[in-house]
């Protein structure tokens, strides 16, 4: 067995396949101004970056502040409406949780994603009655990249940072937790963009699906 205790999750992109909720919110605002529905192609890749980025790609990066403030409100109130319509967890996520809790580690969940968007997702998920921690957004006076959020989840947990595995899909996940102390992992499922370069980002390894991650719990990866 490794010295590993906690597996910590980012969400978006990594534990769970938002997209399709994001993107349904998304559409609705641009129907109410009359313009034509995105893709999924052109989205499910930019997730990870924000509902700023998000509005930008649908709105353009120049938009008066007043639209871009209307617009952001409108989104989240749809999505928040309709927060878990389309939302799954990742293959074979339920599979590895389970063991994780079987071998009596612990696992729980760091995003940048505000509490009141977190908290109703990982309700409708039925997951927050396990989860060792869930720190959001707003949890702690500072967001991932920078490592508090990270060291909040691993005192929740009841664990020392470097007794955990942080899985993540952006750079700013790889950063926080390699700031943290922490063993990171690249999702290579998540939400990672063509302009990316995630072999750059500085995490112990890759992982190709979820059973790989319980191999790097166990010590069966270097």
């Amino acid at each position: 067995m490794s010295g590993y205790r906690c597996v910590l999750f980012d969400l978006d992109g990594t534990l769970a396949h938002t997209a399709g909720d994001l993107l349904a919110a998304l559409n609705r605002v641009l129907a109410e101004e009359q313009r034509q529905p995105l893709p999924m192609s052109a989205v499910r890749d930019h997730v990870s970056h924000g509902t700023h980025h998000l509005l930008r790609l649908a709105f353009g990066n120049d938009q008066p502040k007043a639209d871009f403030a209307r617009r952001r409100q409108r989104f989240l109130d749809h999505y928040r409406q309709n927060i878990c319509e389309h939302t799954r967890l990742f293959p074979g996520t339920s599979a590895l949780l389970e063991a994780i809790e079987r071998d009596g580690g612990r696992w729980g969940i760091v995003t940048n994603k505000p509490a009141f968007l977190t908290d109703p997702l990982i309700y409708e998920l039925e997951l927050e009655e396990r989860a060792a921690c869930v720190i959001s957004g707003d949890t702690t006076a500072e967001t991932k990249p920078h490592p508090l959020p990270m060291l909040t989840a691993a005192e929740r947990a009841g664990v020392r940072p470097d007794q955990c595995i942080y899985v993540g899909d952006a750079q700013r996940d790889i950063e926080a937790g390699n700031a943290a102390g922490m063993l990171t992992l690249i999702a290579d499922w998540g939400y990672i963009d063509a302009g990316q370069t995630p072999a750059q980002w500085g995490a112990d390894g890759h992982v190709a699906h979820m059973g790989e991650i319980l191999d790097w719990y166990r010590g069966l990866r270097p």
